[in-house]
């Protein structure tokens, strides 16, 4: 009988030994899954501005929104209030105080579709630069909207 138990403790003996083979099987699959997929991500969308297909911003609160018409004026329009026609040293100093009371407050650039480029440029950068707005948006209208 000692010889039975014995080959029976062979038998059952565990080994301590992982099976790594389906685990590869996979990361070599995610890894086929991933090299496929990494250069699509990289594409851009051509739009046209102010028009675009993005959907509405959720906002919490209302909007700072700077509006340009094709000459290059400026107007302000903050908490809901009427707009009020600008210049660009008082709008810096305008939005630069409203901002710095209200931290989240997102702020917009509003331009008319005939705007040089240049001067959209100018005015998001003395907002970023002199009037320390952290972040500043450029607004469009949907695609197919009407003006009114």
């Amino acid at each position: 009988m000692t010889a039975m138990t014995s080959r029976r403790h062979r038998k059952r003996k565990l080994k301590a030994e992982i099976n790594v083979v389906p685990y590869i099987d996979v990361m070599l699959v995610l890894l086929i899954i991933f090299m496929v997929t990494a250069p699509l991500l990289n594409l851009g969308v051509d739009i046209e501005l102010p028009q675009s297909n993005a959907r509405p911003v959720e906002q919490k609160q209302e909007p700072v929104v700077i509006s340009m018409n094709s000459k290059g004026d400026l107007w302000l329009k903050l908490e809901g209030a009427e707009n009020e026609a600008t210049s660009l040293d008082q709008l810096v100093v305008k939005v630069g105080a409203f901002v710095r009371n209200n931290k989240d407050v997102p702020v917009y650039v509003a331009a008319d579709n005939d705007v040089a480029y240049q001067k959209v440029y100018d005015v998001l950068t003395a907002l970023q630069t002199r009037a320390n707005v952290p972040r500043a948006g450029l607004m469009s209208q949907p695609t197919g909207a009407v003006n009114k």
